[in-house]
């Protein structure tokens, strides 16, 4: 990799100069004046369609709206936070000489990185973005780390950086960013002073107890311990996604949301369903004998802030958390389903994206609640399957490194659409038709690809799409019109579910790297369909407009 236009500061030496959170300097001999769009690139800057971000607040009191605007000043700084770790470099000295027409893409990619393009830089100046983006030396090496005797190399909350004398050395995420998170900190506690629910309250002083002591498990047992919060949030270092290099270090974000309660008891009746779905998925039983904690809740919610690692690039609609493998066999998990965001992503681009690319005899098929069952139940699905490797390989996380996020979120979308298969059958999913879930999620493919195959998700989707095709689950017409093959696709659907569960439960990272590298790929055919829904001016993800003045606060 050729060297940046900047530099990795010794997190070390800036600590010890000030105790502030570290950035990275710039070069000055080095930096050029202004940093314009690489020819070419024009086109991305209008793949956003903008969104505001509102709900009905009218049922809350008045401390509940002082407590969501004190939510949403913790949030703007886990995006500053983020921006840290996403840009090896100086934000502000970034966005002050980007060219003024690519300066709201530059926000919205966190960097000069196009996040829907395989990472590719936009800005002129810029090379490849490092795979460990800032959590790591840019000039480490895995053998490098792989070598360095230190036990917290591998935490979820540590940096590596280098020491004076250049060795590699871990720094706690309370230390090296303890201002920002001290001040966010203080803004959690002054919002659970305002809560009615006293247990969203004990989560709250939890959450801050953790951002200074790295400690994250108490208040994640305490987020899974709710249910009578109108308001939430989903707020610190979170998913391990931006870590390209060995998917360990988490990123930070934050969601803050308004439980839509109508929807919310809507699908409450699925929760008890989940150890039947759990002992019915399509592999041996070695492979599913781990239960998950039988309380698990489905709820829906207005999205009203996103932040951070959750507002960069592809919009996040649905969450599965907490991640923690240890949480999620003593409590479960929960699954937040963000209807608002949802619905501007089904009317914006899956609808448009279906007239282009699905034959006009299946467009009937697509529908809203196929939509947000089969992203419910992807979510769902993080749940279930097993977290521990069968042969003394530790989690499935660890065994399959940088490869774990890609497949878990394989497991996920395919799983999902298992589950919804099932329900379906036994007269639990009662609307609409079977296609109707079916076609809806082969839209969704469609929907999803466009975000490239550099990512987790982007690698997950083309696995998917080219096993799919591989089995003839679709047909492609002379106009580039696809048609779904039910049975093959249902074949198709068990066959993977089945590799997936297998992989995980071996630690087989050989062999994931296999598939990966064989399907988590493009094809020119199915890059030349997804060109036509550019010209045809399709977004491929939303903006959003957000913060008090949306809100009314």
């Amino acid at each position: 990799m050729k060297k940046s236009a900047f530099f990795i500061a010794p997190l070390a030496l800036a600590i010890a100069a000030c105790g502030q959170q570290t950035t990275t300097e710039s070069t000055e001999t080095t930096a050029p004046k202004s940093y314009q769009l690489v020819e070419g690139k024009e086109q991305r800057l209008d793949i956003y369609t903008p969104y505001s971000l509102t709900s009905d607040l009218s049922h809350l009191s008045s401390d509940q709206k002082k407590m969501v605007s004190l939510l949403i000043d913790a949030s703007k700084i886990m995006d500053e936070l983020f921006w840290q770790q996403a840009f090896p470099g100086s934000k502000d000295e970034l966005l002050a000489k980007v060219e003024k027409r690519a300066k709201e893409f530059t926000v919205i990619n966190y960097g000069p990185w196009d996040r829907l393009n395989n990472n590719q830089p936009f800005l002129t100046g810029f090379d490849d973005k490092p795979e460990g983006a800032n959590f790591y030396p840019e000039d480490m090496t895995k053998t490098e780390f792989e070598n360095a005797d230190l036990a917290d190399k591998d935490s979820l909350y540590t940096l590596l950086r280098r020491d004076e004398n250049g060795d590699l050395m871990t720094v706690p995420y309370s230390e090296a960013f303890n201002d920002s998170l001290t001040e966010a900190a203080e803004l959690l506690r002054q919002a659970a002073e305002l809560a009615e629910s006293q247990d969203f309250a004990k989560y709250l002083r939890l959450r801050a107890d953790a951002f200074l002591n790295n400690e994250y498990q108490p208040s994640d047992m305490a987020w899974m311990e709710m249910t009578d919060n109108d308001v939430d949030v989903v707020i610190g270092p979170i998913e391990n996604y931006e870590d390209h290099l060995y998917g360990y270090k988490t990123a930070f974000e934050s969601y803050v949301l308004i439980k839509d309660k109508a929807w919310s008891e809507r699908l409450a009746k699925y929760a008890e369903y989940l150890p039947e779905l759990q002992r019915g998925l399509p592999v041996e039983d070695a492979y599913k004998a781990e239960m998950p904690g039988a309380n698990a809740q489905l709820n829906a919610y207005d999205a009203v802030y996103y932040a951070g690692h959750s507002n960069a690039g592809s919009k996040t609609i649905a969450i599965n958390l907490p991640n923690d493998e240890e949480v999620q066999l003593e409590k479960g998990t929960r699954r937040l389903q963000l209807k608002n965001a949802m619905q501007a992503k089904f009317d914006k681009i899956l609808v448009p994206i279906a007239e282009q690319l699905i034959v006009p005899e299946q467009r009937e098929n697509i529908t809203f609640n196929a939509f947000f069952a089969n992203t419910m139940f992807h979510e769902v699905a993080h749940g279930l399957g097993i977290k521990n490797t069968l042969n003394d390989k530790g989690t499935v996380r660890s065994a399959l490194k940088e490869h774990a996020s890609a497949l878990e979120e394989g497991k996920a979308d395919i799983l999902g659409l298992y589950m919804v298969t099932q329900l379906f059958e036994q007269g639990v999913l009662a609307e609409g038709e079977l296609e109707d879930y079916y076609t809806t999620f082969m839209a969704s493919i469609f929907r999803s690809v466009r975000f490239g195959a550099s990512s987790a998700h982007g690698k997950a989707n083309m696995i998917r799409f080219n096993y799919f095709a591989d089995e003839g689950a679709f047909k492609r017409n002379e106009k580039g019109q696809y048609a779904i093959d039910m049975d093959k696709m249902r074949a198709a659907m068990n066959s993977l579910s089945e590799k997936i569960l297998t992989l995980q439960g071996d630690g087989d990272y050989n062999g994931v790297a296999e598939l990966v590298a064989t399907l988590g790929v493009v094809s020119p055919q199915l890059k030349a369909d997804l060109d036509k829904l550019a010209d045809a001016g399709i977004p491929v993800d939303v903006t959003f407009k957000q913060g008090k003045d949306v809100l009314g606060l």
